[in-house]
């Protein structure tokens, strides 16, 4: 029987696993839940924002879903030492289970295009993968400082680390088009140069059906919403990955609605890309799309129920067809769309 480990976690995430979890049972009855603590929530009951009774669990399971972790900016969590604010447990929780790949799906569905900040001709030839590296850089990197009037952060690769997550962007893009588009700052940084070197050698060595396209990151910041439709597959380095995903976020028109897969070599994360959402958090109006494709994510990538998850995706589309929330400019509540989703399957 798979295992799923649910992190509801703090603010909406709650609200927003509920439907979530409503329809993962629905298509996968079988599938075993454990409900853990994570984030700021965690830390008041706990003492720890990643409690050892999660570690072990999360390590244990076949993937895990999670919510959102943390508050308000004039939380008390937030004055906690850095190891003990929610957003650390996140981050404690991506090491524990080796997440190195990030992906984001972004596209602009059917019947949403007016609700995009481009032009809807823009709007409708957005799909693209973006494929972020998610353990190393300057994230993650130790050496790293505050001495005196003076501070100092260091993006570190190796050519393993590089590999790994390239290998996952090429795989993914021979189920799509068979582009990639890696993303780098060589002209610039000798690190940039090792990741281009090792993506170009990967792509000639393995994968030689697959288009491969080099470009800065500045440029790709530029045309991602100028000709958004020039991109399939993107793969880059931990911190360009953060701004170009979020930046790809705001095109469907709603954070609401992006889903995440992050996967390792063992048990998959999965979790919409949005915040807790504090100021909205317990009315009732928190959009679950992003949490509901996150489960169709996990069933694709840690279950290996690709139909399953085709059957979610196409419900979530027919229920956006008649049912929002007030984010896409309708008045829906969670549940009313929870349960669109679930009358469309």
């Amino acid at each position: 029987m798979p295992k799923v480990v649910v992190l509801p976690g703090d603010g909406i995430g709650p609200e927003i696993c509920k439907s979530a979890v409503q329809v993962l049972q629905a298509v996968a009855p079988d599938v075993e839940l454990d409900y853990q603590l994570l984030g700021g929530g965690a830390y008041d009951q706990t003492g720890s924002p990643f409690p050892d009774a999660t570690r072990e669990a999360v390590m244990n399971c076949d993937a895990v879903l999670l919510g959102t972790v943390g508050g308000a900016q004039n939380s008390p969590w937030n004055s906690l030492p850095r190891p003990l604010r929610p957003e650390s447990g996140l981050l404690q929780l991506r090491q524990a289970l080796g997440v190195y790949a990030n992906l984001r799906p972004v596209k602009v569905m059917p019947g949403l295009e007016s609700l995009s900040p481009l032009r809807e001709d823009l709007a409708r030839q957005v799909d693209v993968l973006i494929v972020r590296e998610l353990l190393g850089g300057a994230y993650f990197d130790p050496r790293r400082a505050i001495e005196g009037e003076s501070a100092y952060n260091t993006i570190g690769y190796s050519k393993s680390e590089v590999d790994r997550v390239a290998r996952v962007a090429f795989d993914a893009a021979r189920a799509r088009k068979k582009e990639v588009t890696s993303v780098d700052k060589a002209n610039v940084l000798e690190v940039s140069e090792l990741w281009r070197g090792v993506v170009q050698n990967l792509r000639d060595s393995e994968y030689p059906d697959i288009l491969l396209e080099h470009e800065y990151v500045d440029s790709v910041a530029m045309l991602l919403v100028k000709t958004p439709g020039r991109y399939d597959v993107i793969v880059t380095e931990n911190l360009f990955g953060d701004i170009l995903s979020d930046l790809a976020a705001v095109i469907p028109g709603s954070l609401g609605v992006m889903p995440s897969a992050s996967l390792g070599d063992g048990p998959g994360l999965y979790e919409p890309i949005h915040g807790s959402a504090p100021d909205i958090a317990g009315n009732g109006i928190a959009n679950p799309t992003g949490t509901i494709l996150s489960v169709a994510m996990l069933l694709r990538y840690s279950l290996g129920r690709g139909e399953e998850a085709g059957l979610i995706e196409a419900a979530v589309q027919a229920a956006l067809e008649k049912v929002r929330t007030p984010d896409l400019g309708g008045q829906a509540t969670t549940q009313e769309l929870g349960q669109a989703v679930l009358a469309g399957l």
